[in-house]
């Protein structure tokens, strides 16, 4: 595949934001129906560039983790995954290496809507 003008020069793998955002589905797919079915108040989003030019961020979490909600949690707007597209295409060199990337970093996200750090994800080898 061609080479693409990112943000910070080229990106090894030219993938439209369609393609990018088709496999953020594929990945959720993957994600065990258990987990997606507990999964609340939280919406999956794809974004080119994080926020502040922080453009080795793949994914972000961003809301209240399951475990640190209590009686109070009500009215609040829905917890974000945002996935990167440009970041994750710039670490990668193949799109083979993309849906991989893609999966390991829903995952992640995913992980910190439960609650789970980013050490406990590093133990268990989703680093």
């Amino acid at each position: 595949m061609s080479p693409a003008a990112g943000h910070n020069g080229l990106v090894p793998v030219d993938m439209s934001q369609e393609r990018f955002e088709e496999l953020v589905g594929e990945a959720l797919d993957e994600v065990p129906a258990e987990l997606l079915d507990v999964m609340n108040n939280v919406v999956i989003l794809v974004e080119d560039l994080p926020p502040d030019g922080a453009d080795d961020l793949l994914g972000l979490y961003e809301g209240h983790a399951l475990t640190d909600r209590g009686w109070d949690y009500s009215g609040v707007l829905p917890d974000r995954i945002t996935i990167y597209r440009l970041p994750t295409l710039k670490v990668c060199e193949t799109e083979t290496d993309v849906i991989d990337e893609v999966a390991i970093t829903v995952v992640h996200e995913i992980a910190h809507h439960f609650g789970i750090d980013d050490r406990r994800l590093h133990e268990l080898g989703w680093g």
